[in-house]
């Protein structure tokens, strides 16, 4: 069971919760969620295990074989299907550093399975393995993404395949379409790596399906610190967010994959640079000793009839054997000779052949001074030691090391020079550097995967999912259903991720908690204000009732009435930009002070049982006016404007008709106020249907019949159009009141 279901309070000082009739103090509750992360994490380090296992003895046996296949990947795609993107990366990253000591060079393809990891986790969020489409779908994009990248790991690397099975087809591809072998390399190595992923998708569909549903969910439950979001939540949340500039999830991304690129790139050039500057040194002090013991074999006295002379003098070959000796253990020296120079060039003395199959000049050649040595001409020419020279005339980029032999009285008779090939060096670095990065790609992967997998289940979907509600509980208002709703859905979050945000949620649950409170009391004592208010009304129009014999029962149903227009007007969408809850609350409660301004009425005129004079009826007029001063009175003394202005346009202008004709202020169409257009047709239907001292009750149909006259000219057109549609509640009104009279 989740924190989430439990039900519980917060007391003063600690958080009680009761699980299953049993009381749990917040103590036990962290106590609870630590031995549930503990198992969580328990059972993944399990699952990988089993991935990596069924990994590595399916590379060996497929070793074995020597198959044009790998199937390395079978535990990888299935760990990840299972327990999320992490464990399904470490899966593989472990298997490929396992499988490197059975067989060297898998470290670099590490990167590779690790998207393949990765791939299958976004794979599974849109397609299910268990139906073939999806599987073939995923075995091609898989394979092919896998096949390209292996090719060039491969050629580049190791400049061949692994597998050397593979040979075959790719010398008969290309023998049989006269294509280049990395064309041929590509083609065979995607075909098989499709045939790989088949295979191994396949065979996890497989596994999958013995696998109980209750126990994938208690494995994928591993992956959150909170009550696991389903696919709709989690789309829910990514709509939600769809307004922000840029969410913490994605600037976090941002910020692990910037890293971890700026990581590989420095990392690899500083390691290639301290490489090539260590060799390059290394071979420089092997050049250096080379000419020096070089310079000790050849005779001074004897270099001139070497140049003379070449291999006919005595002792020539046997110095030039020495000198290959020479050659041979300067380990990174590709070329050794011996010169002599004048202003007009060099003369060699010696020009060993080199490794490469360049053959060297013979005694007493000439050549022209390269471009690079001009600048130390002078110092040549006058015997002196020089510091190394990189040299690149001749199409090869060549540290040149030159020493001086000299004769018994300290002359220069030549200098042994001793080349090394940069360009070798920096080839060889550069392939040591696409080692080192392709090595660091699948560490990098790795770290970046744990670092985005641990920002989203500790920060990412927690603080999203807890913003959410929150946003959808400020956006309640007064709803109190609505805030329960939430209240309820911020529990269930059920959010223990051990640091500020679970702190976080805490502060949130127990102030969203006291605030739904509040809100709920507040809303109790609204009603009951509401209800003393709505009674002092009532009070208010009895009183005035009970001055005037001929209304029984008036209010009442003029409240009815005015209550089943304003609903009718609402349903046909009239006046939508005025009536809103709030108005028509207002209205109905409103109702029954329409004819306040009566208590100002003289009994002579108020209750005369003959027909009114003109100076009478004049007075009985003014009940309009003298209704809206009570009520702007009572507006200007207390609260509760808002619902007594509707009052006052109700007392003031109910006697106004739509053509102008009427009174106070010979108000017409919508200048009335729209509550008092609506009281108008109420307050007359109520006054045909009823008994007066004056003159009997008009039938339903002959009342009817007057109203429906008055349409456009003492009444408002759309008020009574919903009257005569609301006749079946009209009705039932009239037979509830008019009986008891």
């Amino acid at each position: 069971m989740r924190i989430g279901e439990f039900r519980g309070k917060r007391s003063p000082n600690k958080l009680i919760v009761t699980i299953r009739g049993v009381v749990y103090t917040e103590h036990l509750i962290m106590e609870y969620n630590s031995k549930r992360i503990r198992r969580n994490i328990r059972e993944r380090a399990i699952l990988i295990i089993i991935g990596v296992m069924i990994n590595v003895i399916v590379f060996i046996i497929v070793k074995r074989l020597d198959l044009p296949v790998f199937l390395d990947t079978i535990g990888s795609i299935g760990v990840a299907a299972l327990g999320g993107m992490f464990p399904g990366v470490l899966t593989a990253f472990l298997t490929n550093i396992i499988c490197d000591f059975l067989s060297k060079g898998n470290m670099y393809f590490t990167f590779i399975n690790v998207l393949i990891a990765i791939y299958t986790v976004f794979f599974l969020n849109d397609h299910d393995f268990q139906k073939p489409r999806d599987a073939m779908h995923f075995a091609l994009i898989s394979g092919v993404i896998s096949g390209t990248l292996g090719t060039l790991v491969a050629l580049s690397i190791f400049e061949s395949p692994l597998s050397l099975s593979m040979n075959v087809f790719i010398e008969t591809l290309s023998n049989t379409l006269h294509t280049s072998f990395f064309v041929s390399y590509l083609i065979i190595n995607i075909l098989f790596n499709i045939l790989d992923k088949t295979l191994s998708v396949f065979a996890v569909s497989f596994i999958l399906r013995f696998i109980p549903e209750d126990k994938k969910k208690i494995i994928n439950a591993g992956i959150w610190r909170q009550r696991p979001l389903t696919k709709e939540e989690l789309i829910e949340i990514k709509e939600w967010g769809k307004d922000l500039k840029k969410s913490s999830r994605s600037r976090m991304t941002l910020v692990l994959v910037s890293i971890s690129l700026i990581l590989c790139t420095v990392m690899g050039w500083i390691s290639g640079s301290i490489y090539f500057e260590n060799e390059k040194q290394d071979r420089l002090e092997s050049a250096k000793n080379a000419v020096s013991f070089a310079a000790s074999v050849i005779d001074p006295d004897k270099v001139n009839d070497y140049i003379k002379r070449g291999r006919n003098i005595e002792g020539y070959n046997e110095t030039e054997e020495m000198l290959y000796k020479i050659l041979k253990s300067a380990s990174g020296v590709e070329y050794l000779y011996a010169v002599k120079i004048d202003e007009r060039g060099v003369i060699f003395v010696f020009d060993l052949d080199s490794d490469d199959g360049t053959q060297g000049y013979e005694p007493g050649a000439f050549s022209l001074i390269e471009d690079a040595f001009y600048p130390y001409l002078p110092d040549l020419l006058q015997g002196k030691e020089i510091e190394p020279i990189e040299n690149n005339s001749l199409g090869k980029w060549l540290m040149t090391v030159y020493y001086p032999l000299k004769d018994e009285e300290g002359n220069c008779v030549c200098y042994v020079g001793a080349d090394i090939s940069l360009d070798y060096m920096a080839a060889y670095t550069r392939n040591l550097l696409l080692r080192v990065v392709t090595i660091l790609a699948g560490f990098l992967l790795v770290i970046l995967v744990f670092g985005i997998w641990t920002s989203d289940i500790y920060n990412a979907y927690p603080i999203s999912s807890l913003a959410k509600c929150v946003d959808g509980f400020s956006h309640s208002g007064y709803d109190q259903k609505a805030l329960d709703d939430n209240v309820r859905a911020l529990r269930k979050l059920d959010i223990y991720t051990g640091d500020e945000v679970e702190k976080l949620y805490s502060s949130i649950c127990d102030m969203t908690l006291n605030q739904a409170e509040q809100m709920r009391n507040l809303r109790r004592l609204n009603e009951s204000t509401a209800k003393m208010q709505q009674g002092l009304i009532m009070t208010m129009a009895n009183m005035v009732e009970n001055r005037d014999s001929d209304t029984g029962a008036h209010i009442q149903k003029t409240a009815a009435y005015v209550k089943i227009i304003v609903e009718g007007l609402e349903k046909k969408g009239y006046y939508a930009e005025k009536i809103t809850p709030k108005f028509m609350s207002d209205v109905v409660r409103s109702a029954p002070l329409h004819d306040v301004g009566k208590i100002n009425i003289p009994d002579s005129v108020l209750n005369k049982p003959g027909k009114l004079t003109s100076e009478e009826f004049e007075i009985m007029k003014t009940h309009t006016v003298q209704g809206m001063k009570i009520i702007e009175n009572a507006i200007s003394t207390v609260s509760g404007e808002n619902y007594l202005k509707e009052a006052r346009n109700m007392a003031a202008y109910h006697h106004e008709r739509w053509d102008g004709k009427g009174y106070p202020e010979g108000l017409h169409g919508e200048v009335i106020p729209l509550s008092a257009r609506i009281m108008a047709v109420a307050d007359v239907f109520d006054a045909l249907t009823s008994p007066r001292v004056y003159k009997p009750a008009f039938t339903l149909e002959k009342a009817l019949e007057i109203i429906k006259e008055g349409s456009g000219t003492q009444f408002d057109p759309k008020c009574i159009e919903v009257f005569f549609e609301a006749m079946p509640e009209v009705k039932v009104i009239l037979r509830k009141y008019n009986k008891t009279e």
